[in-house]
């Protein structure tokens, strides 16, 4: 699955001379932890995110503790600029979410930006789109599947599709059964050394896997 297939768009963006109060209301309005920075011209600087808004944002109450709180202290942040994080880790719409996911744990972060080829914001994918994908209902991407296999192969050959936690299970005469058809030895990306059988089950594959939810493939044979 590629990000552009789960990312939301367009994406909610800050500018970094928007306020901080400015920044927490658009964040909150959209219920999203982040969102992308951009200068003037529209380009990305940065991404800030409801930590960096809430820092010093209140001050401690008296009513909690004994000790009266000190008063003169520095005034917090006015600007998005002061609080943003910059050097972002961006996505493409063309990177697959499992790099994407990676990226997200290693740097434990919810979301990312999605650039295109000139750098400019396109989108926003977050750990809640993936899980939205997950979540959608095995009937619902059986119907899809059967669909975008309808509309490539409207005269056959038919498959039987079922669908179970987000795995496509194609039901038909294939020659290998398994996750995907066999490649043979030093076979080239277009199909070379595939058999008539194995190059349609394996546009089927493919044609499955455009399905936002269909995590995996499984090709079996009839009995």
């Amino acid at each position: 699955m590629l990000v552009r297939e789960v990312m939301t768009s367009p994406a909610v963006t800050v500018r970094r001379t928007d306020t901080v109060r400015r920044a927490i209301r658009v964040l909150h309005g959209h219920d999203i932890t982040a969102a992308p920075v951009l200068d003037d011209s529209g380009r990305l600087v940065g991404v800030v995110s409801e930590m960096d808004l809430l820092r010093d944002e209140f001050e401690p109450d008296p009513r909690a503790t004994a000790i009266p709180p000190s008063g003169g202290g520095a005034p917090p942040p006015h600007r998005v600029e002061e609080v943003m994080t910059a050097g972002v880790v961006t996505v493409t719409g063309t990177t697959d979410v499992t790099v994407a996911i990676d990226l997200m744990v290693g740097r434990r972060i919810k979301s990312l930006p999605v650039v295109d080829g000139g750098g400019a914001v396109v989108g926003v994918v977050s750990r809640r789109d993936l899980m939205a994908m997950l979540a959608r209902p095995d009937e619902e991407l059986r119907g899809e599947v059967v669909e975008a296999l309808r509309e490539q192969y409207p005269g056959g050959p038919v498959w039987e599709v079922a669908v179970r936690d987000g795995v496509a299970e194609l039901t038909g005469a294939f020659h290998h059964a398994g996750d995907e058809p066999a490649r043979p030895e030093n076979a080239g990306f277009d199909n070379a050394g595939f058999d008539d059988a194995d190059k349609t089950a394996r546009i089927a594959g493919l044609l499955a896997r455009t399905v936002p939810g269909i995590v995996r493939v499984r090709f079996l044979t009839r009995s």
